[in-house]
């Protein structure tokens, strides 16, 4: 096992060589994502009352 200090430094110099994004691709990476979840919440909702519909339709049927 390295000595801590040994650690540490290593770890400064590993987080030294990442690339770090910029504020402009932060957001809109960060926009994107929203974007994405809105989408898909949207979708979910018209299959969840698509199937809602289909499925009472076919219980109505009995009564």
């Amino acid at each position: 096992m390295t000595k801590p200090l040994e650690f540490l430094q290593e770890v400064r110099a590993e987080g030294a060589k990442v690339t770090w994004p910029t504020r402009r691709e932060t957001l809109i990476t960060t926009g994107l994502v929203i974007f994405m979840v809105l989408l898909a919440s949207f979708f979910f909702v018209a299959v969840d009352q698509t199937l809602r519909f289909i499925v009472s339709g076919i219980l109505s049927f009995g009564h």
